[in-house]
């Protein structure tokens, strides 16, 4: 499953991820992988289970961020017009 970091405490190693309409996921440091902490609103891949009737995200990697920076140059590279869908030049 894919979600955005919702809540990260730092001092007591744990937080929470977004879960739509449900009740939000349990994330704990030991579950984290190759990282030791997450910030609020990154993008998080991970795995979910069910212990003591809670819902608690395990195997949880950070996804890479889409660079504006790249898109700016791909479309230097095209030629790019600011011009909207259906207007002719």
């Amino acid at each position: 499953m894919q979600t955005q970091v919702k809540k990260w405490f730092q001092d007591k190693e744990y937080g929470f991820l977004e879960n739509g309409a449900g009740p939000d996921i349990l994330v704990r440091k030991t579950g984290l992988i190759k990282c030791s902490y997450l910030k609020v609103g990154s993008i998080v891949e991970f795995e979910c289970h069910i212990e003591d009737q809670r819902l608690i995200a395990k195997k949880v990697s950070l996804l890479p961020k889409k660079r504006k920076i790249q898109n700016k140059q791909m479309n230097k590279q095209r030629g790019s017009r600011t011009h909207p869908f259906g207007v002719m030049t």
